[in-house]
């Protein structure tokens, strides 16, 4: 997906979060975010959209530290409102950059910039079921998006040897959306994981819409509407130990 299409998702998103939230209301507990009350996640998102917007309008190069602080949120009665503003500056921000914005960013990406809109079309795509959750609400999103979603989990956050997604002897994972052309393997070894593109044999296959899988892989949602061929536990295993540990 470009950049201009995350941008109108990420604008979409934004504005379906805040109605979810509304809906639901700011005491309602989120079941998918242990812990948290519909106000801590968009206290949490409007403070993650100020962050991002911070680096793509100053073009820091650093990465966080010990100093920074994240932005307070105002009264439940003002909160709803902040939390479009930051949204909406946020979308300002990164139409306005041309691609050769240059800033930090710490997944791979054509340019900081398609870095920023993707991140955060996803951060608040995910949030955004958070809250349709916690108003009773089933989320669901399109193929393509859900696809792209899978993409930056598997060749992003999990790529390389870090965090405690391993497995000693080595297994596969296999991933087949039925609703778009795309489908994955992942290799989870005791020293790291490593992705691809296709169909491979896998010691277990997910298939489902790609709306599921995305939901499924960020822990949103179980595989009740998935099929699972082969070993239930490595899935199990990703459930377990896939955990995002970088905003």
């Amino acid at each position: 997906m470009d950049t201009s299409t995350h941008l109108d998702v990420l604008e979409g998103e934004g504005k379906a979060l805040a109605a979810a939230a509304a809906s639901a209301g700011l005491d309602t507990p989120v079941p998918t975010c242990a812990g948290w009350l519909v106000r801590d996640l968009v206290q949490h998102v409007g403070q993650i959209h100020r962050w991002a917007m911070s680096y793509v309008i100053t073009g820091r190069t650093t990465p966080p530290n010990e100093n920074d602080s994240p932005a307070q949120p105002p009264p439940d009665s003002e909160l709803l409102g902040w939390f479009g503003d930051g949204h909406a500056a946020l979308v300002a921000a990164l139409r306005a950059m041309g691609d050769d914005l240059d800033c930090w960013a710490f997944l791979p990406a054509p340019s900081p910039r398609a870095f920023w809109a993707r991140r955060q079309a996803h951060e608040t795509a995910i949030h955004r079921a958070d809250a349709e959750r916690a108003a009773g609400e089933h989320p669901g999103y399109d193929p393509a998006f859900a696809a792209d979603g899978v993409d930056e989990l598997l060749f992003g956050f999990f790529a390389g040897s870090r965090g405690r997604l391993v497995a000693d002897p080595a297994v596969r994972l296999g991933l087949r959306s039925i609703d778009s052309p795309d489908a994955w393997t992942m290799t989870i070894g005791p020293d790291g994981r490593e992705a691809e593109r296709g169909t491979a044999d896998a010691d277990c296959t997910v298939s489902g819409p790609a709306s599921e899988l995305y939901l499924l892989l960020w822990n949103r949602t179980d595989a009740s509407r998935c099929q699972i061929d082969g070993d239930a536990a490595v899935l199990d295993l990703w459930r377990e130990k896939a955990q995002i540990s970088w905003r």
